[in-house]
């Protein structure tokens, strides 16, 4: 993706850049506390440099953290970072119709790049795929401007919490800094009453179900808040129609 010059000098590449940069504070200070969390779990700094380089999924990092630190089994760990990142696969199928046209090397670059905050600001300006090849240019150059800061962002602050962890003292708190600094995210992201509700059951469920071993209650908070929100959406165009 990044190779395309075309991409580097299009107009859309800058305007993504500028759109996602009021959200590159937060993905750098979510990025910073994953960087630390990891070292401060026992991982080596090269586990930690790999993970970040090869994972690029900070909730499934956190996730899974955890469940390394508790010596989970190994389909454990794999399950609950494939429950965390399902919302990716129904990412994909809506940005396919923008993509199909693109070799198979570059939809998996722009896959492994796009994250929550690059699919909303994208599909929030073009609800849909391009007609024309200038129109699909605009769109995957403005996509791989928001890409390229929000990779930009995370990978420079992970390097740097990675590089700072063993020079931070326990006493700094950085745990609950890390929890603010999720829930501020979070907020900004809740801007639907689907996503409001999502995040309140699966909030709910991972209390309710604490007292599960190797932090499995994760795993069946993100199952019940899909199924619940999978469910309301099925029901709501049937009520609509009903109306």
């Amino acid at each position: 993706m990044f190779f395309d010059a075309r991409l580097h000098r299009h107009p859309a590449f800058l305007q993504g850049l500028r759109e996602v940069s009021p959200q590159a504070p937060g993905i750098a200070a979510w990025g910073l506390m994953t960087g630390v969390a990891m070292v401060k779990s026992g991982m080596s700094v090269f586990e930690a440099s790999a993970m970040t380089l090869l994972v690029f999924a900070g909730s499934s990092q956190l996730a899974a953290i955890p469940l390394i630190v508790a010596g989970a089994p190994a389909w454990v760990i794999l399950a609950t970072g494939f429950c965390v990142n399902l919302r990716f696969v129904v990412f994909s199928l809506h940005l396919r119709p923008f993509l199909m046209h693109l070799p198979l090397w570059q939809r998996l670059v722009h896959g492994y790049l796009t994250t929550d905050i690059s699919y909303v600001l994208f599909t929030r300006k073009y609800p849909k795929p391009g007609q024309t090849a200038l129109a699909r240019l605009e769109q995957e150059a403005y996509l791989a401007g928001n890409d390229f800061l929000n990779w930009a962002s995370w990978i420079v602050a992970s390097f740097v919490g990675i590089a700072l962890a063993h020079g931070i003292p326990p006493s700094w708190g950085l745990g609950f800094a890390g929890i603010l600094c999720l829930l501020g995210i979070q907020c900004s992201l809740a801007s639907s009453r689907m996503r409001m509700l999502s995040a309140a059951v699966a909030g709910v469920a991972a209390v309710v179900a604490y007292a599960l071993p190797l932090k499995l209650n994760i795993v069946v908070a993100i199952a019940v808040a899909v199924i619940l929100c999978l469910t309301v959406e099925k029901i709501r165009p049937a009520e609509g129609a009903v109306a």
